[in-house]
């Protein structure tokens, strides 16, 4: 496939600057594999669609607050530093995007907070946007990740075009997230609230958990053609023995699985037998899924609506059938759905 068949007009309107009022009440298109129908719901309807033993396979990656704003030693130039991961603990060693990055060089320090109480050493670059810093702090180490944090503010994407806001450090998070490395939300997770949880529960649905931190990879614009040549960024995932346990006894069983978000759907198709159970792993994955591409584990998949061009429509499309997810798209433009990580869902059956 080519890049240029995920490209559509979208209207900018309908890019989600905010979460709906409540999680479980934004908008869900249902799309039915085999027949074509498309249905239009409210999110909380994804009851009518599962059953006793029907199984979900969430992600409980939790996101920190990764964007910080410091100033340059010296010019006091203004400096947003993006926070992507902690290389070495002990010697308190980030990997982060900068920006301006042609202003930072290698032994610049950056100041931060009102009182410039945390300082940060360049030491490295590691692209032309990325640069490795040294935080410059004596203190235990969990002090030093409750100061950081505190200075930093939820990555929400760029293209939602305000401020960061209060509710985003709540509503920018899953209700289960525990496992803290991610700086994209995993978005179709945002959807489900205590007490939908609970109904789905109280249905007989089994919940599985894997862990996979979502980097800014999903948003890089791909620069080729011919998607055969692009590579995916890499993502850390980690699938635990209790999740296989519950998805491979859910697929001996033959009830339906259900990968909520493309970074599920991405992680357990990394790390599948030659029969098609899922298997432990804890590791790295740059796996591209575009179509036509044959799934081994998931029979449904939530995911909400994305930009075009982007990874994640890809792998939407991959598990919809091409045309029906364009048709799909153009459907939810026409009805007016919310796109982004803020905005509506799709659920394939």
């Amino acid at each position: 496939m080519k890049l240029s068949q995920f490209k559509f007009n979208l209207p900018p309107e309908l890019i989600a600057s905010h979460p709906a009022k409540n999680r479980d009440e934004a908008k869900l298109m249902v799309v039915h594999n085999k027949t074509g129908e498309i249905e239009h719901k409210i999110f909380k309807d994804i009851l009518e669609y599962f059953d006793d033993k029907d199984t979900f396979i969430f992600n409980d990656t939790l996101v920190f607050p990764a964007r910080l704003y410091g100033n340059k030693e010296k010019t006091g130039a203004r400096i947003e530093v993006f926070l992507l991961r902690e290389l070495n603990e002990e010697l308190r060693l980030w990997d982060v995007l900068v920006d301006p990055a042609r202003k930072i060089r290698i032994g610049n320090k950056l100041y931060f907070g009102d009182d410039d109480s945390m300082v940060a050493e360049v030491i490295d670059n590691t692209t032309s946007r990325g640069r490795t810093l040294r935080f410059l702090y004596d203190g235990p180490h969990d002090e030093f990740k409750s100061t950081l944090y505190a200075l930093g503010e939820m990555p929400i994407p760029n293209y939602i075009q305000r401020p960061v806001e209060p509710e985003d450090t709540d509503r920018y998070q899953t209700i289960f997230a525990k496992n803290e490395g991610a700086v994209i939300a995993p978005a179709a997770g945002l959807h489900f609230s205590r007490e939908l949880m609970k109904r789905l529960e109280i249905k007989g649905c089994e919940f599985s958990y894997v862990t996979v931190h979502s980097g800014l990879g999903n948003f890089r614009e791909i620069d080729v053609e011919d998607l055969t040549k692009h590579k995916m960024d890499s993502e850390q995932a980690i699938i635990n023995s209790e999740a296989v346990q519950i998805v491979n006894k859910a697929k001996d069983t033959n009830k339906q699985i259900c990968a909520v978000g493309t970074s599920v759907l991405r992680a357990i198709e990394s790390t599948v037998t030659t029969g098609g159970h899922l298997k432990e792993f804890d590791g790295w994955t740059n796996k591209f899924i575009f179509p036509p591409y044959d799934f081994s584990v998931a029979t449904r998949l939530i995911t909400n609506f994305h930009l075009p061009l982007s990874t994640m429509l890809m792998q939407t499309a991959a598990f919809g059938g091409y045309e029906l997810t364009m048709e799909a798209y153009t459907q939810a433009i026409a009805q007016k759905y919310h796109f982004g990580a803020y905005g509506d869902a799709m659920l394939i059956v």
